[in-house]
C-alpha cells in the first residue's frame, strides 16, 4: 500500500497526530489519538480487530475539499 500524505492538524505542533492519509486502493488512512474514555467507547460495538482514533474536523475537512 502507497500512502500519499494529505494533512496534520493545525493541532500539532511538532509530530504528525492527527494527520490524514490517501492510499493507492481508494481508501484513506487516519492517524489519531486513540479513544479510551470507558463511556464513550460503551457507545460503541468494535470488535478485537479494530481501534478508534478521533480527529480534530480541520483534517477531516481536507477530504471534502479533495474530492
Amino acid at each position: 500500500m502507497h500512502l500519499t500524505f494529505i494533512r496534520k492538524t493545525a493541532l500539532s505542533n511538532e509530530n504528525n497526530c492527527p494527520s490524514l492519509y490517501k492510499t493507492d486502493r481508494d481508501t484513506y488512512i487516519v492517524q489519531g489519538w486513540r479513544v479510551t474514555d470507558p463511556e464513550t467507547l460503551e457507545q460503541l460495538d468494535i470488535p478485537g480487530h479494530e481501534t478508534v482514533v478521533e480527529v480534530p474536523s480541520d483534517v477531516l475537512a481536507e477530504i471534502a475539499r479533495s474530492i
